[in-house]
C-alpha cells in the first residue's frame, strides 16, 4: 500500500479503509490510485467546508484581503509591516499587533485581511468592535455566563478588537475587558486598531490603574504601528482620479510604549 493512501486514510480517520485494501486488496494498483483520488478529493472538500465555517464563525462584516490593499497608499509603519502580518508569525509567538492612528488609513482593512488569512490556515478567529464586545460581556455577566464567555475566548487563537476609542466605557466595562484580555496573556494574540494614542485611553475607560494594566498587557512584546496619514480611502480615489496628485507617505510622530509612563 502506498504511503499516500496511508496518510490519506489517516487525516480522514478511516483507517478501516486502509485494513480493508491491505487484507483483501493487497496487489491491486489500480484500485489503490483510484481510492487515493476519491480520499485527496474528500480532504479537499472537507477542508474549503471548514475554512467557510470557520469565517463564518468569525464575524467579519466584510471579506477583506491583502491583496486589495495599495502599499503605496498605505502609512509607512503599515506599509512596512505587511510581510510580517501576512507571515503570521506573530500568532506563532502570540504577540498582539496594534494600530494606532486616524480614521480611514487602513487600519481596519488590514486588520481583517489578516484575520481572514489567519482563518484559512486553520487558526480560530474572532472579530469584534471594542464596543460590541463589551456589550457581550455585560450581558453575559448579567446572565452569570461571564466565566463561560471568557473560557471560550481563551480558545480563540486571534482576538481582533476593532475601534477602540469611539466608544466610551464605564468602570464595569472595563474591568471585563481588563479580565479578558488578562486570561489572553501571552498565550493568544489579539489585534486591536484605535484611532487614540496611549496616552489617551485613558479617555476611554476613565480609570488610571486600569487603562495602564490594559496597557502593561496588551503593548507588552507588541507590534505597534503609527497608521497616522492621509486617509486611505481618499488616496484612492485621488488615485482613480484623472487629476490624482503625488501622495506624501512620510511617516509621522512613532508612537512609544513610553507613552504609558504618562498615565
Amino acid at each position: 500500500m502506498t504511503m499516500l493512501l496511508e496518510d490519506l486514510c489517516k487525516q480522514l480517520r478511516i483507517n478501516g479503509v486502509c485494513e480493508y485494501i491491505r487484507e483483501y486488496q493487497p496487489d491491486n494498483p489500480e484500485l489503490e490510485d483510484n481510492m487515493a483520488m476519491a480520499l485527496q478529493a474528500e480532504l479537499d472538500k472537507r477542508q474549503t467546508n471548514r475554512q467557510m465555517r470557520v469565517l463564518r464563525q468569525a464575524g467579519f462584516p466584510t471579506k477583506k484581503r491583502f491583496e486589495d490593499l495599495d502599499p503605496i497608499l498605505l502609512p509607512h509603519d503599515g506599509s512596512e509591516a505587511l510581510p510580517a502580518l501576512k507571515s503570521l508569525t506573530f500568532l506563532k509567538e502570540q504577540r498582539n499587533v496594534i494600530l494606532i492612528g486616524n480614521s480611514g488609513t487602513g487600519k481596519t482593512h488590514m486588520a481583517i485581511a489578516t484575520g481572514v488569512l489567519a482563518c484559512e490556515q486553520n487558526y480560530r478567529v474572532s472579530f469584534r468592535t471594542a464596543a460590541a464586545l463589551i456589550n457581550e460581556m455585560v450581558e453575559a455577566r448579567s446572565q452569570n455566563q461571564l466565566s463561560l464567555y471568557l473560557r471560550q475566548f481563551k480558545k480563540i487563537d486571534l482576538l481582533i478588537i476593532d475601534e477602540l476609542g469611539y466608544v466610551t466605557f464605564d468602570i464595569i466595562g472595563t474591568e471585563l475587558l481588563f479580565q479578558l484580555l488578562a486570561t489572553r496573556y501571552e498565550m493568544r494574540s489579539t489585534i486591536i486598531t484605535s484611532n487614540l494614542a496611549f496616552s489617551d485611553w485613558v479617555r476611554v475607560f476613565h480609570d488610571k490603574t486600569l487603562t495602564a494594566a490594559i496597557l502593561d498587557r496588551v503593548t507588552h512584546r507588541a507590534l505597534i504601528l503609527n497608521m497616522n496619514g492621509k486617509s486611505f480611502r481618499r488616496n484612492r480615489q485621488e488615485q482613480l482620479s484623472p487629476s490624482s496628485v503625488q501622495v506624501d507617505n512620510s511617516p509621522e510622530q512613532k508612537l512609544s510604549t513610553k507613552e504609558i509612563t504618562r498615565l
